[in-house]
This record gives C-alpha cells, structure tokens and sequence, in this order.
C-alpha cells in the first residue's frame, strides 16, 4: 500500500468515526448552535478567506445561528443565504460525495462554480480535490437522501 493510499485510508477512518457526532440542527451542521462554528460565510466570496464573525452581527437562518465579521455582511447574507451558506449543510463536501456526514474546519474550504464548500481536514480535502466535478456530482446526489435522514 502507497503512502498516499494509506494517509488516505486514515483520513476516510477519521471523517467515518466522527460522523455520527456532527450536530445536526435542522440541514446545517452546527457547534455550539453556530453555523462554520461561528465564520463569516459571505467573507469566503468578498475577502477570499476565512473571517470570524461576531456575535452582535447575527442571524438565525434555516434553523441555526450565523454570525458575520459587519452588519453589511449579514444584511447580503439576508438577501440570498442560498447564494453564501455553504454546500450541504457545512457537512464535510468529500464524506457527502461518499454518502455520510463529518464536522468540517472553516479554514478548510474552497469555492467552485460560486459554491462554497467545506471539508474535514487537509488530507481529505487533498483527496476530494483530485476530482472536484466527480464529488460534486456524488455530493450533489447523495445530499437529498442525507438531508432525510438528517430529519428534513
């Protein structure tokens, strides 16, 4: 076995162990009641990086609470949290392309096609990015039948 193929293994071990203990709060994955555990979505397009958000600057959206970096921030978040929230609930995009769910880091991340999408660790995002279209479509179909049993 490669070494790839091993760190491969241990990373697919890891996002399926903690699966089970993502929060499920509605479709958004959430830690503490916050969604991307409290970052600015809508920072991810304008600034190109991750932002921590603030508490003052909040909302509840599709059943949990997003916090942004300025009140702009929030308010085009309002207009279209479709646009900004990120892919699949902020669930792992490379455990939703292979059926499952996992935690994500928010300084994991990455937009295709004006989508942001998040993932567990490094290692799996170096695995998920080898075929981004091919995991976007599994991800893409396999999302509806999450979602169920996520309790949508």
């Amino acid at each position: 076995m490669t070494f790839a193929r091993i760190v491969a293994f241990i990373a697919l071990s890891i996002v399926l162990l903690f699966a089970g203990q993502a929060v499920a709060n509605g479709k958004v994955f959430s830690n503490g009641g916050m969604a991307i555990r409290g970052y600015d979505p809508v920072a991810y397009f304008n600034e190109g990086k991750p932002v921590h958000g603030d508490g003052q600057f909040s909302l509840q959206w599709n059943g949990t609470r997003w916090h942004f970096a300025s009140a702009e921030n929030r308010d085009v978040f309002k207009s279209a949290p479709e646009k900004y929230a990120p892919q699949y609930g902020g669930y792992c995009a490379w455990a939703v392309s292979k059926g499952s769910t996992a935690p994500t880091d928010p300084e994991i991340w990455k937009i295709v096609d004006g989508k942001l999408y998040l993932n567990y660790s490094k290692s799996v995002q170096s695995q998920w990015l080898k075929s981004i279209p091919k995991n976007i479509a599994a991800g893409d179909a396999n999302w509806p039948g999450i979602e169920e049993r996520l309790g949508n």
